[in-house]
């Protein structure tokens, strides 16, 4: 395991028995939704595993990708309508025909809103349970736990293809939508996920670098090493498609279609003052925004 409650989990200088007892995820700056199903009131806290030959560190969670908000500002020159002076917001959780999308960044007049860009956060499902593994790093780091998880054997591993197919599936129903009423979804995900898709998936048709006049950009985020116990999240590649290339890497055929005016509808109706978002208060934009899924 690599990091814990967004920690560097081999940094013997922070105070891990408090950070163990607040259960807090910096990204959100609220509790770790990740609980234990046995134990609802434990958080598990882990963020990024090693895994793979060589081991890498891999993201499992999506809270994960909101580190100080770094993916909204990337996403903001796709919001070709907006001038000085528009005011930003950042909502979470907008029902769309295809299914739910995890942000919109909108640029907004006199409450109006006049562009928007959809995105999409992914990052890697687990396979068998990475709680005997986090045990293990809490002893390591000086917490008895008295857990006898601490001695199984069972591994986690990687659900690469079911999350590729997954995901890919999901982008596809939606960017029909946004294609139809001329906007973008950008999908955020780690730099050696789309790797995997590149290999697994019909790729070679995707732009690079990005056209702006496609539908669909893809983001993908490399973690650098940890500064204070730290790893920051930084742009490592962009890619591009319409819904046909989301479509040919598929082999499946678009489907759903949805006006602009009632995606318009959705987010000026969650538009309030929580919502309103800055480059220079993006820590404070993401706590606002993120969903309790904790609740």
């Amino acid at each position: 395991m690599i990091e814990l409650f967004g920690r560097d989990a081999t940094d013997q200088d922070q105070k891990w028995e408090s950070v163990i007892n607040d259960q807090e995820c910096p990204f959100t700056h609220k509790r770790c939704y990740k609980v234990r199903k046995s134990e609802p009131e434990i958080s598990i806290g882990t963020c990024t595993v090693s895994f793979g030959k060589p081991p890498s560190p891999i993201m499992i969670c999506p809270s994960r990708l909101l580190d100080r908000g770094q993916i909204f500002m990337d996403c903001m020159h796709l919001l070709t309508l907006h001038e000085p002076g528009n005011e930003l917001h950042l909502i979470p959780e907008v029902k769309i025909p295809g299914g739910n999308v995890d942000y919109f960044l909108a640029s907004t007049k006199n409450g109006k809103v006049v562009d928007f860009v959809g995105i999409e956060l992914q990052t890697l499902d687990t396979t068998g349970s990475v709680w005997p593994e986090r045990q293990r790093v809490v002893e390591r780091l000086g917490i008895k736990t008295d857990d006898p998880a601490v001695t199984l054997n069972k591994a986690f591993g990687m659900n690469w293809k079911m999350t590729a197919k997954t995901i890919l599936v999901q982008m596809h129903h939606k960017a029909s939508t946004f294609e139809h009423v001329n906007r973008k979804l950008v999908l955020v995900i780690q730099n050696e996920f789309l790797d995997y898709m590149r290999k697994e998936f019909k790729f070679d048709h995707f732009h690079e670098p990005t056209s702006i006049s496609d539908t669909v950009h893809m983001h993908a985020y490399g973690l650098k090493d940890p500064v204070d116990g730290h790893r920051a999240l930084g742009l490592a590649s962009r890619i591009s498609t319409d819904v046909s290339g989301i479509g040919a890497a598929l082999d499946v055929q678009a489907e759903t279609r949805v006006e602009f005016q009632a995606i318009v509808s959705a987010l000026e109706a969650k538009i309030s003052d929580s919502t309103r978002f800055s480059p220079f208060s993006a820590t404070e934009a993401v706590q606002n925004a993120s969903p309790d899924a904790a609740e």
